[in-house]
């Protein structure tokens, strides 16, 4: 991708109708089928154009992001990271439970490292570098309106984000709790914890207390 399609906002029907992922886009058709009432198609980003905090997961949920069509709605990973940002002041609701439900966030936004549902959770790495042109034009965006901390949830997540911003990931390793000072903009903050997902919340890996520490922290940070 070039520099100036870095710099040039791409409108939300490019992600809609993207298709650039033959594995993936063939999948969606098969849940299209199945659910007729699925959104089943890429999900765009969700929240404040102008966050402070912008918020990547690994892919839409079959029956979460995939069904709704809003970034960790409807599904056991929203629950968690939805409880904590009301808690913390960057969501209207605790709960959220569809596209339409008048839930809005404030100075955060939410987006995914893979726009499509892959099958069994697991997008392969050409399809997360090749969905990396969204993201490196949302973070590119991000930087320039002046976001400073960057949340990322679980390790493809955080070597997304570290790819869309041409940053080498051995120079800035993955752990739950770590924070990575970034050479962009006047301080941009990488934090990593682990995805707020089923399993990790269940078996006690990613406790809410853990979370919130992560989110004490960048409070912290961004405030004033």
């Amino acid at each position: 991708m070039t520099n100036d399609s870095l710099s040039r906002p791409y409108d939300d029907v490019d992600v809609l109708n993207c298709t650039q992922c033959p594995r993936l886009a063939g999948f969606l058709q098969t849940v299209k089928a199945r659910y007729p009432d699925y959104h089943a198609r890429p999900v765009s980003a969700f929240g404040d154009a102008d966050a402070k905090l912008l918020i990547v997961g690994l892919a839409p949920g079959m029956h979460g992001a995939n069904r709704t069509g809003r970034p960790f709605t409807g599904d056991y990973a929203g629950i968690l990271l939805y409880q904590t940002l009301h808690k913390y002041g960057f969501a209207t609701r605790p709960e959220s439970i569809s596209a339409d439900d008048g839930l809005q966030l404030t100075g955060c936004r939410i987006t995914n490292a893979v726009k499509c549902l892959p099958p069994e959770n697991k997008p392969v790495p050409q399809e997360v570098k090749q969905c990396n042109q969204f993201l490196a034009v949302e973070m590119n965006r991000f930087v320039q309106r002046g976001g400073t901390a960057v949340l990322a949830l679980g390790t493809v997540a955080h070597q997304a984000t570290l790819l869309s911003l041409r940053l080498k990931a051995k120079d800035y390793p993955f752990a739950h709790g770590a924070v990575h000072c970034l050479p962009l903009g006047d301080g941009v903050r990488l934090y990593d914890s682990y995805h707020c997902s089923r399993y990790n919340t269940q078996t006690k890996r990613l406790t809410a207390e853990m979370f919130e520490q992560v989110f004490a922290s960048i409070v912290a940070d961004i405030q004033p």
